[in-house]
């Protein structure tokens, strides 16, 4: 479980330096479309992706909930 933790802060921080954002307005982001369960959820495959690839595969899961 610890590991999961670790890789949530990863992508979080990951996210935040790419989209030049505050730590809060990454969390907000995140909390308003579940992107830590779904980390959580997909852990097993998306920990095994590069930085670019798990950082495109959340801009993706996030796109396509805001248009849902």
């Amino acid at each position: 479980m610890a590991e999961i933790v670790k890789f949530k802060a990863f992508c979080l921080e990951r996210y935040k330096y790419t989209h030049n954002l505050s730590g809060l307005e990454t969390l907000t982001l995140f909390r308003k479309y579940d992107v830590l369960e779904y980390i959580e959820s997909f852990y097993d495959v998306l920990h095994s992706y590069g930085e670019k690839h798990l950082i495109a595969d959340i801009e993706e899961y996030i796109s396509t909930r805001q248009t849902a």
